[in-house]
């Protein structure tokens, strides 16, 4: 088999360790949550996942449609759908454009940390299948937008943080409403949906330091229900 092509049953059957889950939910406005350091637990297990999932689809710069910019952030995917980016515009699709190959699977113990942490939030039928692995080097950032490519919105989103602490932005429905800051630090799951839903959010510029298991970079899963 190519060392490149991840098996999807054994793959989509790792586990990871039990979650530690914060002993209480901050709620930051109605329907986003921060569950500090839920993911802390795990942080190794999924370390060596997103090697295997950036073996068979590394991760690369999506260009913005409009101007056709390099993002900041590199990325890859993982499920039955993958988020891209081109000229054409922002998308979906089910096979990874540079290869042609469908998406590596999606981890059980993905999907399961990504439910646990929604039912934490008090969002009790999240179905992820798709999770969108951003990597963020020292200097990238996120500008602010609104995920709105998804045609049910009921689903909110889980967002899990790994590596070194980035100050998330968490604003309102317009682009112009002022935004909260929010420190996010290693192993922080937080979870937004219902009225929040389509709050507008981004993260600024990763501050120089390193973190013991992911070095000098932020890693961030970003679990949705697509198509």
């Amino acid at each position: 088999m190519d060392p490149c092509i991840v098996d999807p049953e054994a793959f989509a059957q790792a586990g990871l360790p039990d979650a530690r889950p914060a002993a209480a939910a901050r709620t930051l406005l109605p329907g986003a949550v921060l569950l500090s350091r839920y993911a802390c637990a795990q942080s190794e297990a999924i370390a060596a996942l997103i090697d295997r999932i950036a073996a068979a689809a590394p991760f690369r710069h999506f260009e913005t449609p409009l101007r056709g910019a390099r993002m900041s952030a590199a990325m890859t995917n993982c499920g039955e759908w993958g988020w891209t980016a081109d000229r054409r515009g922002y998308q979906y699709c089910a096979r990874d454009p540079d290869t042609g190959r469908p998406w590596p699977a999606m981890p059980r113990a993905f999907s399961d940390l990504a439910e646990a942490a929604a039912r934490a939030a008090g969002f009790e039928a999240f179905h992820p299948n798709v999770c969108l692995i951003n990597r963020y080097a020292i200097g990238a950032r996120m500008g602010m937008h609104q995920d709105k490519g998804e045609p049910d919105l009921r689903q909110p989103i889980v967002s899990v943080s790994l590596g070194c602490p980035v100050i998330f932005q968490l604003g309102g429905m317009t682009r112009s409403e002022p935004a909260q800051r929010v420190l996010l630090e290693h192993g922080d799951v937080f979870v937004f949906g219902g009225p929040s839903r389509l709050r507008y959010h981004g993260v600024l510029p990763l501050r120089a330091g390193a973190d013991p298991l992911f070095g000098a970079q932020r890693i961030n899963l970003t679990f949705r229900h697509a198509q």
